[in-house]
């Protein structure tokens, strides 16, 4: 097995694989539909993103936010090695849960 210290080179993780993380792992948090909208700036080792969620009505829109935003962190420092300082949500709609089926 080859060890990869001491090896030459450098890896960079672009700013649309970025967006593209976030996208995706915003839409893993409960309450967050699909149709989510990212910017990332990576400077250095640091990844900022601005976000555009659209969050499932009546929910909690602030948790809901709160629990995307450290998800966010969380997932793009684990796939990208990036430090995630800051994370800006803005709240782009709200989506009615669709009505509930009746049984005849």
């Amino acid at each position: 097995m080859t060890s990869a210290v001491g090896l030459p080179g450098r890896t960079t993780v672009g700013e649309r694989a970025v967006r593209r993380i976030a996208e995706r792992a915003a839409t893993e948090v409960a309450g967050v539909e699909s149709q989510v909208q990212a910017n990332a700036q990576v400077v250095g080792n640091d990844a900022t993103l601005r976000v555009r969620l659209p969050i499932r009505y009546p929910l909690p829109i602030g948790r809901i936010a709160d629990q995307c935003r450290a998800h966010l962190i969380a997932r793009t420092e684990e796939l990208t090695g990036l430090t995630v300082p800051r994370v800006d949500i803005e709240v782009s709609a709200l989506v009615p849960e669709p009505p509930a089926r009746r049984v005849r």
